[in-house]
């Protein structure tokens, strides 16, 4: 009857769906740890990812993210509605990629680095893995940049002289790097063993450095002969390697990465002025996206990097 109470529950309407897009477009920034890095794996433009990932907040009535200077960090609800999403998006991806019968070939491998670790270390060890398929595009530069690169999604994996701080990114360490002072044999014959003490016996010999500023020798001058260095470079050259042959032929002395060195110093061709107990060391790092796929040629390079270091 019309005036009879009912004991059950008020039927609610029922909750609008979510769109599998926007879901798809949030797994992506969660897992690229920025939009930038999203829209690059989608195949999408920043702005349709912005706007994918502003209505599903709408629709959810929470905020997903919270913007950082560089990338985007998960909230609490974004972490929960991951862990809902994640296994069932990928089957339906798994369902909706090619059969495996179909041969596609991976997408070139984005590595990048300072220019002597990639000549030197990086390039010799990875050079198998072409025999096997895979296909690398280097790119050279500063760590600041490289690093800045790898959160935008230009890069898959960097090698790095700094420790990443960013969330988005994940460094593993990979070699520690010491640095020697060293002469050409004529610069050396007239200089003789320097005294960690005393080092104004080299205040007057010509510097070569890679940059005006004279970072690695400062760095040197204040952890082994605990002062600033002021001098002026005699020769600046943007490579170290470049540094290393000018040194070799006599143009001054430097400080240098030992493993840049290492066949110079055997030779004799290069002469270490000092040997300190504790030498400047400084670790280099392979970074990669926090939450990036994992793709298969990638994680091979990545592998091979890490398992070459052990060595370096």
């Amino acid at each position: 009857m019309a005036d009879q109470k009912s004991d059950e529950p008020p039927v609610r309407p029922a909750a609008r769906p979510l769109d599998l897009m926007q879901l798809r477009t949030f797994l992506a920034v969660h897992r690229a740890g920025s939009l930038t890095a999203a829209a690059r794996l989608l195949g999408l433009s920043q702005p349709t990812v912005t706007s994918q990932l502003r209505a599903l907040e709408q629709h959810l009535g929470r905020q997903l993210f919270e913007r950082l200077p560089h990338g985007v960090a998960p909230t609490s609800v974004a972490l929960a509605l991951a862990a809902r999403v994640a296994d069932p998006l990928d089957k339906l991806a798994a369902v909706a990629e090619p059969s495996p019968d179909v041969a596609v070939p991976e997408e070139p491998v984005h590595l990048a680095g300072p220019a002597e670790l990639v000549a030197v270390r990086a390039m010799p060890a990875l050079a198998p893995l072409v025999g096997q398929g895979v296909r690398l595009r280097v790119t050279l530069g500063l760590a600041d940049d490289l690093l800045e690169g790898l959160r935008a999604g230009r890069f898959d994996l960097v090698l790095s002289a700094v420790r990443p701080r960013s969330r988005a990114v994940v460094a593993r360490p990979l070699m520690d790097e010491e640095f020697v002072l060293v002469a050409g044999r004529a610069w050396a014959g007239r200089t003789g063993a320097v005294d960690p003490d005393d080092s104004r016996s080299l205040d007057d010999l010509p510097l070569v450095s890679y940059a005006e500023d004279l970072p690695i020798l400062r760095r040197y001058w204040r952890h082994v002969f605990h002062r600033r260095l002021t001098a002026r470079a005699a020769v600046v050259v943007p490579d170290l390697r470049a540094v290393l042959a000018v040194v070799v032929a006599g143009a001054g002395i430097t400080v240098l990465p030992r493993y840049l060195c290492a066949r110079e110093l055997a030779a004799g061709d290069l002469v270490p002025l000092l040997e300190p107990a504790d030498p400047p060391i400084n670790t280099g790092y392979l970074a990669h996206r926090a939450g990036a796929p994992v793709l298969h040629h990638v994680d091979l390079v990545r592998r091979e990097l890490l398992h070459h270091a052990r060595d370096w």
